[in-house]
């Protein structure tokens, strides 16, 4: 399977707190055979011992350093909150994007989906992206190999 696919997306999501987005997300990636179900746990130590939110409405949970080993692919599971969730940052997360990466994959992934939402209008794209093959075709025209 690939990085992104429609399988591994969910719009309009609403979720009660940070955890439960994050545990959509891990299941989204456990789904897609990205990861053992034990990764979702590593996924909120890691998000106990420091927030994943980067800013301007987006988070990027992963696991803990300990849990690399335990990823089978790298893989992305994307879910857009409308409403947002606080991730501990100055706005509310709309955008989660769960991050499972081989080796040093997730670098090269942190660095094109930071280039991709940098601009309010691409931010805005994403989160007003009306189905689950439009939001691929705006991160694939995004992200570089």
């Amino acid at each position: 399977m690939s990085i992104l696919a429609k399988e591994k997306i969910k719009l309009n999501v609403k979720v009660n707190d940070k955890y439960e987005a994050i545990r959509m997300a891990g299941q989204l990636l456990v789904d897609a055979g990205h990861v053992p179900a034990e990764y979702i746990g590593k996924m909120i130590e890691r998000e106990d011992a420091l927030s994943t939110y980067i800013g301007g409405g987006l988070a990027m949970p992963h696991g803990t350093n300990d849990s690399k080993a335990m990823i089978r692919s790298t893989g992305l599971a994307i879910l857009i909150v409308p409403d947002g969730v606080d991730f501990g940052g100055d706005e509310p997360a709309k955008l989660i994007i769960g991050l499972a990466a081989v080796g040093d994959d997730h670098l090269n992934i942190l660095t094109n989906v930071a280039m991709l939402v940098s601009e309010e209008e691409d931010m805005q794209r994403i989160l007003n992206a009306a189905s689950e093959e439009e939001l691929i075709s705006i991160f694939e025209a995004g992200m570089r190999e």
